[in-house]
């Protein structure tokens, strides 16, 4: 039924333990990693449902380079199964693109995610001001950088973000350097707290 069949949804949809401000695959019983108590990131929360790996790794590149935007409303089922006991959000913000890699890509994969949700979503709210290479494209301790100042909120309408909880909807986290600076562009705006549902987690760089 949809784009996966049985043996490869058993293989993808994989919940394991987290870290709960981060999304890193932990041990059980272990809430936060290391790096985050050493040195906690602006997400108050982040949530993930699978390990950036094959099968799935593959399938969100079809969905996110090659036009398969109908593999959204499976992506999203993941993601809604994997957040329903996160605390609700008062608004859901797609990782906003630029306007030049919108027209590269034909439309935002997180807007896709974020509107099959079932919550409110808003992509004209957080905004993408300056585009920047790819985060992939860039060494792990570049990319910070790299989205340094490339996110801001629509000035008309910045009381829409003062004391609420918002939620992030992203595809893949890696380093988390382009959800932090997203979560740092929304709280600077007045917001009450940023947690972040992202449908894929790398594990670390140095894990076997």
């Amino acid at each position: 039924h949809g784009a996966l069949c049985t043996a490869c949804r058993a293989a993808f949809v994989v919940y394991r333990p987290r870290c709960a401000r981060c999304a890193i695959g932990m041990p059980a019983g272990q809430p936060v990693c290391g790096e985050c108590l050493r040195e906690p990131p602006p997400l108050g929360r982040a949530a993930a449902p699978i390990a950036y790996g094959p099968p799935g790794d593959g399938l969100i590149r079809h969905y996110k380079f090659h036009e398969r935007a109908e593999l959204a409303a499976l992506l999203a089922g993941l993601l809604r199964e994997a957040v329903r006991d996160e605390p609700r959000p008062d608004l859901l913000l797609p990782a906003p693109l630029s306007e030049e890699r919108l027209r590269e890509r034909g439309f935002n994969q997180s807007w896709e995610i974020a509107r099959r949700l079932g919550l409110r979503a808003d992509a004209r709210l957080l905004l993408r001001i300056r585009d920047t290479p790819h985060q992939v494209d860039l060494p792990l301790d570049r990319r910070a950088a790299n989205v340094r100042g490339a996110y801001a909120v629509e000035p008309l309408r910045r009381a829409e973000i003062e004391g609420r909880h918002v939620a992030l909807v992203d595809d893949v986290l890696t380093t988390g350097a382009t959800a932090a600076e997203m979560a740092r562009t929304l709280l600077a705006a007045g917001a009450a707290r940023v947690h972040l549902w992202v449908l894929a987690r790398t594990p670390r760089p140095d894990a076997a």
